[in-house]
């Protein structure tokens, strides 16, 4: 006979509830609070300080004046992760999409036996629920719905200030399994995050090996010059010691970023090379909420002075 420990059980049922009511009390905080008053006090709490308004100076102050003070209509357009795909092929850059399985507005809709045997499936307003497939029939397609069901209800934006976000239309999409070659030193394929200012790169952000346990980083200029001094490694962002090799592909990727990048005052062009060739992944006008922690402050100013507000 099987016993069970009521007293632990009524903890885990006390914190399930306890976890419930404060996700519903922090919700109803960022629905009826000032958005400009969300961002002021989030700073605060991971910088210390107070964010600058009136003349922000680094990336992370810059990055939040645009929120509020420029016209981020077409950041929405753009952040979806299915109509920048239009944006994309209007740059005569169609080549560099990730396939495109399917398309879905709601889970009920999703149609397991269009896909392939691997692929990846995600909403496309949101950030960290993609679910990888490697083997279609291994996949539990209820549990599969159930999960793009809660990705498609969360309403991302409220909590770090991003407006832009709460506009996008819902959807579901499938897409191409980018899988990396077999190589020791990344569990994972490597985001080439390339960080531009009205048109022009400046430094690349490379990410690898990422896990719940946190992601190896590492910061290199257009030459692919190694500069560990500008970031601040942590827990989560550890330092990736410059093993990163020099992409195949850098040049075009440099050119695919000064494209996507024209007409912005910043925004983060997220790519990935597979096999000698380049995919698009995302375009982030928001790096990181615009709490950008991992670098040092000399870093952000100089990032910060590359940003020209008008």
């Amino acid at each position: 006979m099987i016993k069970i420990n009521k007293e632990a059980l009524k903890k885990t049922e006390f914190y399930r509830w306890y976890d419930s009511f404060r996700d519903l009390l922090r919700s109803f905080y960022y629905r009826i609070m000032p958005c400009k008053y969300i961002i002021s006090n989030r700073f605060r709490l991971i910088f210390g300080r107070e964010l600058n308004w009136e003349n922000p100076i680094d990336l992370n102050e810059k990055i939040n004046w645009l929120k509020l003070y420029s016209d981020t209509q077409i950041w929405t357009e753009l952040s979806d992760k299915y109509k920048v795909r239009d944006y994309i092929k209007s740059k005569g850059l169609e080549d560099i999409l990730v396939p495109l399985y399917a398309k879905w507005d709601t889970p009920e809709d999703i149609d397991f036996s269009i896909l392939p045997d691997s692929f990846v499936i995600k909403a496309n307003h949101g950030s960290g629920d993609a679910i990888i497939v490697k083997d279609k029939t291994m996949v539990d397609e209820v549990e599969v719905k159930k999960a793009m069901r809660k990705a498609i209800s969360q309403k991302f934006g409220y909590r770090e200030g991003e407006p832009h976000y709460l506009k996008i239309k819902p959807c579901i999409i499938a897409e191409k399994l980018l899988e990396q070659n077999n190589d020791a030193w990344t569990t994972s394929i490597v985001d080439y995050k390339i960080w531009c200012f009205s048109g022009k790169p400046a430094y690349i952000w490379a990410c690898y090996s990422r896990s719940r346990e946190g992601v190896y980083v590492e910061t290199h200029d257009l030459n692919w010059g190694y500069h560990p001094e500008k970031s601040v490694f942590t827990h989560h962002y550890k330092d990736g010691k410059g093993i990163v090799p020099k992409p195949k592909c850098l040049k075009k990727m440099i050119d695919v970023a000064t494209i996507l990048s024209s007409g912005f005052p910043q925004v983060r062009v997220d790519l990935y090379e597979i096999d000698g060739k380049v995919y698009f992944g995302e375009l982030t006008f928001t790096s990181n909420g615009g709490y950008n922690d991992f670098y040092t402050q000399d870093f952000l100013n100089e990032l910060g002075e590359l940003v020209i507000l008008k």
